[in-house]
């Protein structure tokens, strides 16, 4: 028993184990269920560089939670939604999770915001034998597990992986567009180094030598030096591991420049406010994406009814990031109700790697588990700005 684990003070009562094939055991926690309730956590960047991404995050949990909970809950328990505010800051997402866990007593941790954020608080959740699930990171290290390790095994993803959507975009433009000298500028954290190793897989796989290679520091504002640098290497393509702001002023700062050049983002660039925001400076840019961006003025049926909704209740437009959490908290109530009414940390892990299909409203891929893959989904589609909204340029992309 880790010394992280014995400091939470839990009850041995509060965790189950969970048998494996190599006779590893994992602990999975009961913590957080009452016969009215569901105790869900979650930590998002509500005032930091990525609160753009945090707080409709936490808008689309919030309202998924009320739909929930109107509809007479999961198996007529309500779930009860706690929110920490990370800042997009490791420690205090460390934090977060060790008051989520103490004080909240969670069931669950879903839907947790961003690569540096999840992965120093993650090992916390699984000495206390909590599940974290869906979480806003696409990064390997949030599916990816060791048999040998079997708290590892309460970790499950159901959103685009970098790596794997980095490569198929990539692939896909060089293809199309015959590029010979691309280039990459990414965050230097865990979430740029899974967008910078997608790049160097597939331009190894295709035998093409990278013109560049640039990083920044989680945020800066300031892209002059990479810009200028990848300009002089004579870039024909490049690729952003950037989120919202950097992607906007990287593409800011070449026209600055006036330099011409096709840009081609990871996932976290394929939201409605890079356009919204950037305006002419975006025109153009391609982007990695999981499924097509709802617009009010075009959508039909159940999606325009929850834009609608979204809007009356957050006096706002729903954006990529509202439907992510949205479904996130969905996903969850999904596989919470084929658990039974007898709900257990075992019976919530066995219902998740059923392989029992959870289909949203959106048209995205089927998410679906099983005991070896705790990944949903790989399939890639290109999206590009076109008169200030994404339009889709290519679906059902793989490298």
């Amino acid at each position: 028993m880790s010394k992280s684990f014995s400091a939470f003070g839990l009850a041995v009562s509060a965790v189950v184990l969970t048998c494996l094939p190599a006779g590893a055991q994992t602990k999975v926690t009961n913590e957080g269920i009452s016969a009215t309730e569901i105790v869900i956590g979650t930590h998002q960047d509500l005032s930091g560089p990525i609160k753009g991404w945090g707080v409709p995050v936490a808008n689309g949990m919030k309202m998924a939670t009320e739909e929930i909970n109107a509809s007479g809950g999961i198996n007529g328990r309500k779930i009860r939604l706690v929110v920490e505010d990370s800042g997009y800051d490791p420690k205090k997402a460390v934090l977060a999770s060790q008051k989520l866990i103490e004080r909240d007593k969670i069931f669950a941790m879903v839907g947790p915001m961003g690569s540096p954020t999840v992965l120093a608080a993650q090992d916390i959740l699984f000495d206390a034998g909590v599940l974290q699930l869906f979480p806003l990171t696409a990064a390997e290290f949030t599916f990816k597990f060791d048999p040998a390790k079997p708290q590892e095994r309460l970790k499950f993803n159901n959103l685009l992986p970098y790596v794997e959507s980095t490569r198929a975009a990539l692939k896909y433009m060089m293809e199309w567009k015959n590029f010979r000298k691309p280039c990459i500028m990414h965050q230097d954290d865990e979430y740029g180094k899974n967008v910078l190793d997608g790049f160097n897989q597939q331009l190894t796989a295709m035998k093409v030598q990278p013109a560049s290679i640039t990083s920044y520091k989680r945020g800066a504002s300031d892209f002059s030096a990479q810009v200028a640098k990848m300009k002089s290497d004579g870039c024909d393509l490049v690729v952003l591991g950037t989120v919202l702001r950097e992607t906007i002023g990287a593409m800011t700062e070449a026209k600055k420049l006036g330099w011409d050049v096709t840009f081609l983002g990871a996932t976290p660039t394929n939201v409605m406010e890079v356009p919204a925001l950037g305006k002419d400076a975006v025109e153009g840019l391609y982007a990695a994406s999981g499924f097509e961006i709802p617009y009010e003025d075009t959508a039909k049926g159940k999606v325009k009814d929850w834009l609608v909704n979204y809007k009356k209740m957050f006096g706002t437009d729903a954006n990529t990031q509202a439907i992510i959490g949205y479904n996130a908290m969905m996903t969850f109530a999904f596989y919470a109700s084929k658990a039974g009414k007898d709900l257990t940390g075992q019976k919530m892990l066995d219902a998740l790697e059923s392989g029992e299909k959870f289909l949203d409203i959106f048209n995205s891929p089927p998410t679906k588990f099983s005991k070896t893959d705790h990944l949903a989904n790989t399939i890639t589609q290109v999206q590009q700005v076109k008169g200030g909204r994404w339009v889709l340029v290519k679906d059902n992309l793989m490298f």
